[in-house]
């Protein structure tokens, strides 16, 4: 979304309609960094981008999977007995607790932040700046944000979500493989020899 400041992930249409005629979803959603981290997009986009990651998504040591910011395309969230259960404009949903079918899996696609994808901000944030010295410092200061996650839940864990509404408190699996084997893997980057 050149508008808006950020890449969209979802192209919408009918059936049939191919993709150049299709609109872009308007919202921000953490998979935005993924081909930022692979150094696939033009810089000076990118850095826009990560500059409204970091304003509407990160949380410490985590991103939330939707920003909590008005949507002008809607994003309406239908329950099994396709009740309406959001504000469409407003879809953010930042604590992930309650009825499953109806509260945790709306929330998880929708405002839960997730462990998994922070790493790859970090790496994005290093690599849009040539990982020059400030942008590899900087980019180790928000990693480092993730050792709070190991001293709470499972120790020496990185839970795999945690809420996107402050306090952030630690939900569903408490140790999560990929949230851990990305925050080494960005870390062993972030760390090597320039």
């Amino acid at each position: 979304m050149e508008n808006r400041g950020w890449y969209a992930d979802v192209l919408i249409a009918e059936r049939g309609t191919s993709a150049q005629r299709c609109d872009p979803d308007d919202a921000l959603r953490s998979n935005c960094v993924i081909p930022i981290a692979f150094d696939l997009l033009e810089r000076r986009r990118a850095r826009r981008c990560l500059g409204n990651v970091l304003q509407h998504l990160a949380v410490p040591g985590a991103l939330r999977s939707l920003a909590p910011v008005r949507l002008s395309r809607p994003l309406p969230v239908y329950g099994p007995d396709w009740r309406l259960l959001n504000n469409p404009h407003e879809p953010y949903w930042g604590r992930y607790e309650g009825d499953e079918d109806t509260q945790r899996k709306p929330a998880y696609h929708n405002g839960t932040a997730w462990t998994w994808t922070f790493p790859s901000l970090c790496e994005a944030i290093a690599r849009v700046w040539d990982f020059a010295p400030l942008a590899r410092d900087t980019a180790k200061a928000y990693l480092g944000s993730m050792d709070q996650l190991f001293p709470a839940g499972c120790l020496g864990h990185i839970p795999e979500i945690l809420d996107g509404d402050a306090p952030h408190a630690q939900r569903g699996c408490d140790a999560q493989a990929w949230g851990v084997t990305e925050a080494l893997r960005v870390w062993k980057l972030l760390n090597q020899p320039s």
